[in-house]
């Protein structure tokens, strides 16, 4: 491949500043830092959390960095680990469908990290996160074409980092063209298959990628050279023809339910058709879900943990057939030895719909088919999960979803001060995390 370094996308990042930015992504990227902060609060409550506490402790450097959740401090690149093991242990942050990959996710906890480390102000940050959402994006889908198969998320999130870190640090543009290309060539590039068929912590690689993004900032300033990313190449060079005009960020999704977003249209399904019909586990014989062939390939075993959960597609879409519901509640302990969810995912069964299969990945389609004790056959309609980006997502399903997912974690009072600051205003990030901090329950 031909490749040529006009620096293009170092000078988009270098040169982002807030007051440049659209009104609608200035809002875009508020609404995207909330659904972050809810998914860091409500990770530093898991066990991926106090994994990546005893790492940071282990393996780096002391220092004053505080992170949500803990009342700890470490070095910056400890916090970055440190929250990059919270931000996708419930997976129920942002994604985008062509990449196949979680954005967010896979950067926040270096670049929240590297902003209190410095005592930003929150349009800072935001200002980071736009050039991390915009290359991490555009990085992804060169990525998926080069290699031809779907990566893990924390392949992206190691760009992600490079780029809002490196911003945020003040490279210059031959440091950050260095800085891409140490971070993409040494980012985690597992596929991402692996960890839908055999879930675990592994699940989409992120706490790695934030650390792999910040050691590779650590050896480019140590004088680590690399060479060249795919954004330079010919052949990717349409991605950023459009840098500042066309946002990536505006193409993300945002998750109702902390499981992989595969499992989202069958939830939708069993439970728009439980509600229709007011049925409950009893009545209940069988339970088809037809959908795209990488879904039916999720695990369908009794989990033992939460990332035993949602990686699962027989479990979630059981567990909200028996209780109407699939939440926290679902992925706690006790929950996994409900004999009732049990049961009922002995009644379900996975199918293909070459439909559905057209449709992936820019669609993740499916129907559910249940046949009731009494001789009813209920289909649902063909349906899509709720939050994509043709819903156009902004403000207030962004604000009810943290309400929701934080609810037994924070105060309703905290609730509302977080968003409001969030949404209105432009503290020092610190007085944010500070406040998080002292009103988590």
């Amino acid at each position: 491949m031909k490749c040529e370094t006009d620096y293009r996308l170092e000078d988009f990042i270098l040169g982002l500043r807030w007051e440049m930015l659209p009104e609608e992504i200035r809002e875009r990227l508020r609404g995207c830092f909330v659904d972050l902060l809810g998914a860091l609060v409500t990770g530093s409550r898991s066990e991926m959390f106090e994994a990546g506490l005893k790492l940071a402790k282990t393996m780096f450097l002391p220092g004053k960095v505080m992170v949500i959740g803990s009342s700890e401090t470490f070095s910056v690149d400890g916090a970055a680990a440190v929250m990059g093991h919270a931000s996708n242990a419930y997976d129920i942050d942002d994604g985008h469908n062509m990449i196949r990959s979680h954005p967010g996710t896979s950067f926040i906890g270096g670049i929240l990290a590297e902003a209190l480390a410095r005592d930003l102000r929150l349009t800072e940050l935001l200002t980071a996160l736009a050039a991390a959402y915009e290359t991490a994006i555009r990085s992804g889908i060169a990525i998926l074409d080069y290699y031809q198969f779907g990566h893990l998320s924390g392949t992206i999130g190691s760009v992600g980092i490079a780029a809002g870190v490196g911003k945020l640090r003040g490279y210059t543009r031959e440091q950050m063209n260095n800085a891409l290309s140490v971070a993409e060539f040494n980012a985690p590039l597992d596929p991402a298959i692996i960890s839908v068929e055999y879930p675990s912590m592994n699940k989409d690689g992120v706490p790695f990628g934030v650390m792999i993004g910040m050691l590779a900032l650590r050896a480019s300033e140590s004088g680590f050279t690399g060479n060249k990313n795919l954004l330079e190449a010919e052949d990717y060079r349409y991605l950023t023809d459009d840098l500042g005009e066309k946002w990536r960020v505006m193409e993300l999704y945002f998750k109702p339910f902390p499981c992989c977003r595969w499992i989202h249209g069958p939830l939708k399904a069993v439970l728009t058709l439980r509600q229709e019909y007011g049925l409950g586990p009893e009545d209940i014989l069988t339970c088809s879900i037809h959908t795209f062939h990488r879904a039916t390939r999720l695990s369908k075993i009794i989990p033992a943990c939460a990332d035993d959960a949602q990686y699962n597609i027989a479990y979630p879409v059981a567990a909200a057939l028996t209780h109407g519901a699939f939440g926290f509640a679902q992925l706690r302990k006790e929950a996994f030895e409900d004999t009732r969810i049990h049961e009922m995912m002995t009644r379900l069964s996975f199918h293909t719909d070459e439909e559905c299969e057209a449709a992936f990945p820019g669609k993740r389609l499916c129907y559910a088919v249940i046949t009731t004790k009494d001789g009813r056959t209920l289909r649902s309609d063909l349906c899509e999960p709720e939050g994509e980006a043709k819903d156009h997502i902004g403000r207030e399903w962004l604000s009810a979803k943290f309400r929701r997912i934080t609810a037994d974690l924070l105060p309703e009072e905290a609730q509302e001060e977080i968003l409001r600051t969030v949404f209105e205003e432009d503290p020092p990030v610190r007085e944010l995390v500070r406040y998080i901090n002292e009103s988590l329950l």
